[in-house]
């Protein structure tokens, strides 16, 4: 039987197996739109994306124009100032072709400063507070991969929703902020369910995801195949067996001393390196395509990874032992071999 779920205080009804838009930019717009289509024929009534995601807001809309069907759309975005996001929503409404989009977030609250700057007079809250006001979006929320950023906004209240990593790679959370923010009526959005592609087993994926009941999973596909294989896991017994959990047992130890979860306890690097970013590359690559590679910001990541001077004062502060040095030059050996093939779109 299908789950669905009330995103707290927001009201929004929808089901916990909704669509998120970033492997749609990595295929041909007549697959991208095909895909989103049969995915909201095929019962996906909440679709995520955001301003950052290139042309998924633009082909969401063009498919979202093909139906008449109830969807309710959320979109994020990275400004952290009050004028800043009010002009990403005016993107985000012409791009989706919506004139109210339901959700719309700070995306990728980092740390606590960028937090800062997001509540503050002038901040991003303000604007979407304002936006909301003014009836273009329906709700706010906020997305971080720190759980001490989204512990401090379930504190202070200001946000509807948050956004969390979590997967059994990643499964803090799980004992942290989401049954903190389901106690408080806060709608849970799960992303990373698949840990950014790192997970392959659709099945003990979302088996693991929705597992923790209440909340709603937003894993992204750019083929009408991929999705019917996580339909057709939603639609069956979602119940995790022995088999299962032993599975799930042995890819944690595989990944154990390779997986990082994005805590950035071992920041500062002495050479400004983004640590996260870099170790994170493969599944970046494997989500948004190889053009990610060719300039911006993690271009720019991979380039200071060269300067790393294996001082190990990331080594003392990873809580989980990753050989940081070695798993950065392999990630940027595993870059300049991709470019190197001409592999790149």
């Amino acid at each position: 039987m299908e789950q669905r779920i009330t995103l707290g205080k927001t009201g929004l009804n929808v089901s916990r197996l909704g669509f998120g838009g970033i492997p749609i930019q990595r295929v041909d717009e007549d697959t991208a739109v095909k895909t989103v289509l049969h995915a909201v024929e095929h019962g996906v009534d909440f679709i995520d994306t955001a301003r950052a995601y290139t042309t998924s807001e633009a082909r969401i809309g063009a498919a979202l124009r093909r139906t008449d069907k109830r969807v309710i759309v959320a979109s994020k975005s990275r400004q952290q100032t009050a004028d800043g996001i009010v002009a990403d929503i005016e993107k985000s409404r012409s791009d989706l072709q919506r004139d109210y989009i339901d959700l719309y977030q700070c995306h990728f609250v980092k740390d606590n400063d960028a937090y800062e700057r997001v509540i503050s007079p002038g901040g991003a809250r303000e604007g979407l507070e304002k936006a909301r006001d003014r009836g273009i979006i329906g709700h706010i929320g906020i997305t971080s991969h720190s759980l001490d950023v989204l512990d401090r906004a379930l504190d202070d209240g200001f946000f509807e929703t948050i956004m969390v990593c979590y997967s059994f790679l990643e499964p803090k959370a799980g004992k942290t902020v989401i049954p903190k923010a389901l106690a408080r009526n806060i709608g849970v959005i799960v992303m990373k369910s698949f840990a950014g592609g790192v997970i392959e087993n659709a099945s003990l994926a979302l088996k693991y995801g929705l597992s923790f009941r209440g909340t709603a999973l937003i894993p992204g596909v750019e083929s009408i195949e991929k999705f019917d294989e996580n339909r057709a896991v939603f639609l069956g017994n979602t119940s995790l067996t022995q088999a299962d959990q032993d599975e799930i047992d042995e890819i944690t130890r595989q990944f154990d001393r390779q997986f990082c979860r994005r805590c950035d306890y071992c920041q500062p690097c002495p050479e400004g390196i983004p640590i996260q970013i870099v170790l994170g590359i493969k599944s970046m690559v494997k989500r948004m395509g190889t053009s990610i590679l060719i300039d911006g910001w993690r271009k720019e990541a991979i380039e200071k990874s060269r300067n790393c001077t294996e001082c190990g004062t990331c080594l003392e502060r990873c809580p989980y032992e990753l050989p940081i040095p070695a798993l950065l030059k392999e990630n940027v050996a595993w870059t300049e071999s991709l470019l190197e093939s001409g592999d790149v779109s």
